[in-house]
């Protein structure tokens, strides 16, 4: 047995620590993997419209209308979702990781309507400020001693708030409600990565062994995190983009 500073480290506190740190690896590195497929697929079909538009778009008499494949990209990621959420205890690991995977794509394909929107530029400027400050925050959840559950449950009600008043302005098209609206969920998401980050740290010391289930737990730990940097990055853009 060894001692530092007086305090005895087992066996058993070591493989906690590994396991703990397996854990957390592997949820950041779902979570990195999925942006980064959903940003290949975003960028190549986006450089490729002319392409892909004929499966997304169908002609018709005075323009064009999406078609069901549309709708399909546009609505199948939150099925998606859903399905992983609901059946994560019946599914294997291998069955998840593929939906999680086909998820990824399918949100890459929503996201290249972004690059027709708005300049590269801004994309990338935007990218690097919404890594910076998810990192930033990332850290911040990870070694803070403060209990951020209360803080949770409150960014948790606003963000129920800000999409009814997104749900709304739909109707008032109100630039100034838009506005404010891109500001708070900058801040909402901003607080829930170092609130993910921990609760994830939490579970991680709780786990007395890295199986199966904790392997599932890990990669919906990873969507998580992955909705905390998509849902930042869609606010930024909303506030610092430059439409084309």
């Amino acid at each position: 047995m060894n001692y530092t500073e007086g305090n005895p480290i087992t066996l058993q506190g070591v493989q906690t620590q590994e396991v703990a740190r397996t854990f957390i690896s592997k949820v950041f590195l779902w979570m990195s993997g999925a942006l980064i497929l959903t940003a290949i697929t975003s960028f190549l079909i986006a450089a490729n419209f002319d392409t892909f538009a004929p499966y997304l778009f169908n002609v018709v008499e005075g323009g064009v209308k999406p078609s069901f494949l549309y709708w399909i990209a546009i609505f199948a990621p939150f099925i998606l979702v859903l399905v992983m959420s609901a059946a994560v205890n019946r599914l294997s690991l291998s069955v998840l990781s593929l939906i999680y995977i086909l998820y990824s794509l399918l949100m890459g394909v929503s996201f290249s309507f972004i690059f027709l929107a708005y300049d590269l530029g801004t994309i990338g400027i935007t990218f690097a400020v919404t890594a910076g400050t998810f990192s930033v925050m990332a850290v911040m959840g990870f070694t803070t001693k403060t209990d951020l559950t209360k803080f949770g449950s409150i960014l948790l009600m606003a963000l129920f708030g800000i999409i009814i008043a997104m749900v709304v302005n739909l109707f008032m098209n109100s630039g100034p409600l838009d506005f404010i609206i891109s500001i708070l969920g900058v801040l909402i998401f901003t607080g829930l990565t170092a609130y993910d980050v921990q609760k994830l740290k939490r579970y991680s010391t709780q786990i007395g062994e890295f199986n199966n289930t904790a392997g599932k737990m890990a990669l919906m730990g990873a969507l998580t995190l992955y909705l905390d940097f998509v849902n930042l990055f869609l606010f930024l853009l909303r506030i610092f983009g430059r439409k084309n």
